[in-house]
């Protein structure tokens, strides 16, 4: 039995029968895409960096349709504070240096952590709650793709497990 290749031929041969490659992402697979490419051009974001030890910096470097790309740069000790990202999905990129990420499910108290180096990624949908902080000696660098454009970004206001676990037995106690 003859395939479709041996009939018709190759394709990518004949690049007027292939799709059109999309203008612009439009799935969460084609974001990390659309971050690993960005991160691969450093010669585009690197210059933009700037870091400040008051607060972290952060730079909007492209929209497109339905999304936008920010620029973050970390010193050691900052954080992002709990949040989630609205309506919004997101790709996390590590661009330089390392971060940590602590992400809750529901109803967890103490959280997931996960070390992030430079290329690792992090995909979420919306409302996914978590925090990402520089707990290491260096500064550091990422980037930030979200669906639709961020519109908001709510803290959440956990308690830590182990406040948690002291204020759970205090109340025993009482």
């Amino acid at each position: 039995m003859n395939s479709d290749v041996q009939i018709a031929g190759d394709p990518l041969a004949i690049p007027h029968l292939m799709p059109p490659a999309p203008a612009h992402p439009a799935t969460i697979a084609e974001f990390a895409g659309l971050a690993r490419s960005l991160a691969a051009d450093t010669a585009s974001w690197a210059r933009l960096v700037q870091y400040d030890a008051t607060s972290r910096w952060y730079h909007r470097l492209r929209t497109g349709p339905g999304y936008e790309v920010w620029l973050l740069s970390w010193v050691p000790g900052q954080g992002s504070g709990q949040h989630d990202h609205g309506p919004s999905s997101g790709v996390l990129t590590v661009l330089q240096g390392e971060l940590t990420e602590v992400s809750w499910g529901s109803g967890a108290q103490g959280g997931a952590r996960r070390r992030l180096r430079a290329g690792d990624q992090r995909v979420f949908a919306p409302g996914y709650a978590h925090e990402v902080v520089n707990d290491s000696l260096g500064p550091a660098v990422s980037l930030h793709v979200y669906s639709p454009g961020l519109t908001e970004m709510p803290m959440r206001h956990r308690r830590p497990a182990a406040a948690a676990l002291t204020a759970d037995r205090d109340a025993v106690r009482g």
